[in-house]
């Protein structure tokens, strides 16, 4: 399976989704990790946690009608990550995946499909409650 780097491109999953909890992080390759600052969202309160680094760093690989999504969260809090999938066909089902949680220093894996091809796909992130 290819993964290439998505810059401003995003993808969906469809009908089928499946969740694999947790996989070791020297397990995933990691030419294409990017790290991202998600801010809560409070963030714009100017609160004293409102610099507080969030967010898995995921990496989304589409290989023709399936996406797979790894994620992997450095920082202390937990973020439940959703993997997002839109179809290009009209009649194809778009589909948001179940929040998965990933842990402090956790690597999660996050799949889905279309059943043609993929016209984007994104992660979602939440701060735990």
């Amino acid at each position: 399976m290819r993964f290439h780097r998505l810059a401003s491109v995003t993808f969906t999953v469809a009908l089928g989704t499946a969740l694999v909890p947790a996989l070791a992080y020297e397990a995933v390759p990691h030419e294409t990790v990017s790290h991202t600052r998600v801010r809560s969202a409070d963030a714009g309160s100017g609160g004293a946690g409102s610099d507080d680094p969030f967010g898995a760093a995921c990496r989304i690989g589409a290989d023709g009608s399936r996406v797979t999504a790894y994620c992997h969260n450095p920082y202390p809090d937990t973020d439940h990550v959703s993997l997002h999938i839109e179809c290009l066909q009209w009649w194809d089902l778009d589909s948001d995946s179940a929040p998965v949680a990933a842990a402090p220093a956790q690597t999660v894996q996050l799949t889905g499909r279309c059943w043609k091809e993929v016209r984007a796909a994104w992660i979602s992130h939440r701060k735990a409650d």
